[in-house]
């Protein structure tokens, strides 16, 4: 039997964003700043807002620069609910 037909569900649709590693000095931990464009209700202006997220790394092969793609996945700590799925682009830094 399938696990679909066993009746456990399957693999549900998360969230995924793109971002910069910032930091990356904690242990299976990447800090990863994402961008996103909105336009202000009042003067119709578009602002650059920025949130960051800690994403958990099984190992430390990203550096700071680094554009990545993170998924939400379950709360690995108190303020690590995200996971690092793939490397986008290397930093250009030397």
């Amino acid at each position: 039997m399938n696990s679909e037909q066993a009746g456990t569900p399957a693999a549900k649709n998360r969230r995924t964003l793109m971002g910069r590693v910032v930091s990356n000095r904690m242990q299976k931990t990447v800090t990863v700043l994402v961008e996103r464009r909105v336009k202000d209700r009042l003067m119709g202006k578009i602002l650059t807002r920025s949130t960051k997220y800690h994403a958990h790394v099984a190992e430390g092969e990203f550096n700071n620069g680094d554009l990545v793609e993170i998924g939400e996945c379950r709360p690995i700590s108190k303020t690590k609910a995200w996971t690092v799925m793939r490397l986008v682009e290397k930093s250009k830094e030397i």
